[in-house]
């Protein structure tokens, strides 16, 4: 079931204790404390390891504590700004850019650095930040190692030699990520989720609303955190610096808005800031510009701090020609293009694409496009004084940069929203193939989130997310936000079968020509008991079937016919009789034909996408889980499943299912789906 909650809620959420040990970081500053020793910590040592994982570190690295560094450290000095924000030898800018912009965001700052720790009371060479990750407050214990070289910080550090707050939360972001490496490259909308939990919006400048500087001003003031950069063509342009002063590829923070009388006009002006200290725009509106000279001299010394610091201000119409994206991380998903201040509901998700199951790829793939997870969301309620409904979709891949160690990165991820059918299950190919989406994610990106705003009538609608290609695997967490209560379930939930008891053997005589051969066959392998084996049972099924010109295959395996006796053993004597190999062989022609349906090119094999269609026509339903499971045992390196292998995950399941039945009458109601994939896991399925 999805986890739905309000978000008005969010801030106090209490933080999730991450060390492996499962202390918290009052107890293991208190252990330190008692035994005073300075906390060392196992789960991110000062080794290597923990800052690259794809090359060998270049230089003599030194992991140093700032008392080690400096005579007297401060965790701050002052109060928390982003003037204490320099970057180092890392490439995440990006992560710089948000943390200069979490420091215009007081409230919001207290919480990710928490106040209760320095280097005078209760020193124990042990801090912790908190952060949010997929729905979920995290609370992050580090040590106050730091990799240094020859008495330097090498990473991020601050213009004050003796104040540590910034670089100890990019040691606690990068243990989050599994190493400093995993920080390099990323968006500055990444950072910024996960200091505020919010949501993010992204903007065009050469394509935006007329109204941006408003929607931009309105966020600001509302405590939204924003960055901007400017694209790049080729690697080589990357970091590159322009005539103006612009860094090309190089996440930047926007730290104010204002607007000024210049020469009797007004005047949109927009406060930018580089993350690396220094290198400002040089044209009309920095620091030392004439344009200053007339402007009123109160509104120069309120907003003009005249210092080569890495921030400067800009026209804004300048401003749109240089940079080319804009990223607002709202710290709720609040309207910013009115004034009115909303209450927003949120339904959460969590799901996963797994290759040969639900891995489908985009609607481009149309034969596994509708094996992707699908959720369906009911909009009730128009908005207040509107006739149609305001719903922000988000949809983030997780752990992406961890995996980075295993070669992983991030997926190009997007989705689609369909009107609903009636169908309370998963949707199939035919709906898509001939009905088109009523709204979608404006491109497929490699970003770790992609949301879209949209506004809908009331309705019922299918939101499809997916990676590009199919057969790409990720983990993903669906936020859908709507201004009214709406409704939203996981699609692809049942798990049912109806199996009708199969009608009783013909009596001897009463017996076919087809009947009668198969007697004689059976009888020919059966021994005095007139019952056989799986060995015999392999024998005779791979002699009848390979005259049967139409199934292309090896050969049963031992295996199956196992399975075939557990399923058909009324007396739990380890063979079955000819009487209940009749009953079989009336299911097994019905399986094969369901089989050929789906070996279109008869290859003998098909597609493991279409096995939830195969399983539904033979009369079982599996949810998205245990569907997976089972395309996991039975499915190729293709993504197929085979004649034999078919069979026996078919068998299988049925004889799981008449378990599951007799369970639930004997208990007088549901069996857990937890015994469900007990059940499948042991049957070897």
């Amino acid at each position: 079931m999805p986890l739905q909650s309000t978000l008005s809620g969010r801030g106090s959420k209490r933080a999730e204790d991450t060390q492996s040990d499962g202390k918290s970081f009052e107890q293991l500053r208190s252990e330190c404390l008692q035994s005073g020793v300075l906390f060392e910590d196992p789960d991110f040592p000062a080794t290597d390891s923990s800052l690259f994982f794809s090359q060998s570190v270049p230089v003599n690295i030194e992991w140093k504590r700032p008392k080690e560094l400096c005579e007297n450290p401060k965790f701050i000095v002052g109060a928390a700004d982003r003037t204490d924000i320099c970057q180092g030898q890392l490439g995440d800018c990006w992560l710089l850019a948000a943390i200069a912009s979490l420091t215009l965001k007081k409230d919001t700052l207290a919480r990710v650095v928490p106040h209760d720790q320095d280097f005078d009371r209760r020193y124990a060479g042990i801090f912790h930040f908190q952060f949010w990750q997929h729905n979920k407050w995290l609370d992050i214990v580090v040590d106050d190692r730091l990799p240094s070289v020859r008495n330097q910080l090498i990473m991020l550090h601050s213009a004050s030699n003796n104040e540590f707050w910034s670089a100890l939360l990019e040691k606690a972001y990068a243990k989050l990520h599994g190493s400093y490496e995993s920080l390099k490259g990323g968006s500055t909308m990444e950072a910024m989720e996960d200091f505020t939990g919010g949501v993010g919006e992204n903007y065009e400048t050469k394509n935006a609303p007329e109204n941006l500087f408003s929607i931009m001003k309105k966020a600001l003031d509302r405590g939204s955190m924003m960055g901007c950069s400017i694209d790049i063509s080729s690697s080589a342009e990357s970091e590159a610096k322009t005539s103006t002063g612009l860094v090309k590829g190089h996440a930047y923070s926007i730290t104010g808005m204002e607007q000024v009388n210049y020469r009797g006009r007004p005047v949109q002006l927009i406060r930018v800031r580089n993350p690396w200290g220094q290198v400002e725009w040089n044209g009309p509106w920095s620091d030392d510009s004439r344009e200053w000279s007339y402007v009123d001299s109160a509104d120069k010394n309120r907003i003009l701090q005249n210092s080569d610091d890495g921030e400067f201000w800009m026209e804004f119409e300048d401003f749109k020609k240089n940079y080319d994206k804009v990223e607002i991380c709202n710290m709720t998903p609040d309207a910013l293009t009115d004034n009115t201040k909303r209450h927003w509901e949120v339904s959460v998700f969590e799901g996963n694409w797994i290759r040969g199951a639900t891995a489908g790829g985009c609607r481009n793939f149309i034969d596994t496009f509708w094996t992707n997870p699908q959720f369906k969301l009911q909009l009730e309620d128009a908005d207040d004084d509107d006739d149609v409904c305001s719903v922000v979709i988000a949809l983030m891949q997780k752990n992406r940069r961890k995996l980075r160690k295993e070669g992983l990165d991030m997926e190009t991820i997007g989705f689609a929203v369909y009107e609903a059918p009636d169908e309370v299950d998963q949707v199939g190919k035919d709906f898509f193939r001939y009905n088109g989406s009523k709204a979608r994610s404006k491109t497929y990106i490699n970003m770790r989130e992609v949301a879209e705003r949209f506004t809908m009538p009331p309705g019922k609608y299918l939101l499809v997310p997916t990676t590009f290609q199919p057969h790409h695997e990720a983990d993903f967490l669906i936020r859908i936000f709507s201004e009214k209560k709406a409704t939203a379930l996981e699609m692809g939930t049942t798990i049912d079968a109806d199996l009708p008891d199969p009608p009783p053997p013909s009596e001897p005589e009463e017996e076919s020509e087809e009947e009668r051969g198969l007697r004689r066959l059976f009888e020919q392998l059966a021994g005095a008991d007139q019952a056989i084996s799986a060995r015999e049972l392999q024998q005779m099924l791979n002699g009848v079937l390979s005259r049967r010109r139409e199934v292309k295959f090896d050969g049963l395996t031992l295996g199956t016919c196992h399975s075939i006796i557990n399923l058909m053993d009324v007396d739990n004597s380890g063979k079955i009789e000819f009487q209940e190999f009749k009953v079989f062989w009336e299911k097994m022609k019905k399986w094969i034909m369901l089989f050929l349906s789906f070996d279109t090119d008869r290859s003998g094999r098909m597609s493991s996408y279409e096995l939830r269609s195969a399983l539904k026509a033979a009369g079982m339903q599996l949810n998205n889980q245990l569907l997976q499971l089972v395309c996991l045992r039975f499915a190729d390196d293709n993504y197929d499943i085979d004649f034999d292998d078919y069979l026996t995950c078919i068998v299988r399941l049925e004889n799981m299912f008449r378990v599951f039945k007799a369970m639930e009458q004997s208990r007088r109601g549901r069996v857990n789906m937890n015994i469900m994939q007990f059940l499948l896991l042991s049957m070897n399925v």
